[in-house]
């Protein structure tokens, strides 16, 4: 394990030791379930305190790279891809930059995964989803209740099949309700104007084209249905740079 040795430079100890425990894990082919050598072994081979090892272990078992099983030791795990971002993903911290990132990214992914939902919807699911719309309570203009809201989208996510995707519209749902209130009085005038456009997609609107499994017209349904938020975008871009 010599090629865990620490260099001097201006990172932090612990950064560098999680750095090289990475580095160790992906050099020596390690899979799920592999034995990791001990803390004794790892405080020779790096050269550092034993403190400095547990704290960057312990960050490594936080994202689930490793777990400590009895009579085994420290054993390679899988990590969830996601649990990292759900951690920090507290939208009271978060600038306006990345708020609106996360948004735009999520009405990518929710247009991107049109051709999965189609090739994996089912009589059930169909049936699910109209049982959603018909206990949905909406205001206004394509305004939902949260709950509402997230009942119908994240059924669209679970109908996708992956589990990421899944796990993703959990960590969304706190950013989309943040957004929603925060910019409030951005959002309202965009909407009226385009409801006066008769531009606004409803879930219903939405439910009537997975019915007639017309999948052209649920992806420019879905476009349109995110235009709010993507008008909303733009104007804050504008915004920011003047």
């Amino acid at each position: 394990m010599e090629t865990l040795k620490i260099q001097n430079h201006g990172v932090t100890l612990v950064d560098q030791v999680e750095d090289k425990l990475l580095m160790y894990i992906k050099d020596n082919n390690l899979h799920i379930g592999d034995a990791i050598p001990n803390e004794l072994e790892l405080t020779h081979a790096l050269g550092v305190a034993r403190s400095v090892l547990r704290e960057a272990l312990s960050r490594m078992k936080m994202m689930g790279v490793i777990e400590s099983r009895t009579r085994r030791g420290m054993i390679l795990s899988e990590p969830s891809l996601l649990d990292g971002m759900k951690r920090v993903m507290n939208p009271s911290i978060l600038s306006e930059s990345s708020l609106l990132d996360m948004l735009g990214f999520r009405i990518t992914l929710e247009i991107g995964m049109c051709s999965d939902l189609f090739n994996n919807i089912t009589e059930k699911d169909i049936e699910e989803l109209e049982n959603i719309v018909k206990v949905s309570i909406a205001f206004e203009n394509n305004e939902y209740t949260p709950v509402s809201e997230y009942s119908f989208h994240a059924k669209l996510y679970e109908i996708t099949g992956n589990k990421t995707i899944i796990q993703f519209q959990e960590i969304i749902r706190p950013i989309m309700t943040f957004v929603k209130d925060k910019f409030k009085n951005c959002l309202e005038p965009i909407n009226i104007e385009m409801s006066k456009q008769h531009k606004i997609i409803t879930h219903a609107d939405l439910l009537h084209y997975l019915q007639k499994k017309d999948k052209n017209g649920f992806q420019q349904a879905i476009e349109q249905h995110f235009e709010v938020y993507r008008i909303f975008m733009k104007n804050r871009e504008i915004t920011n740079i003047n």
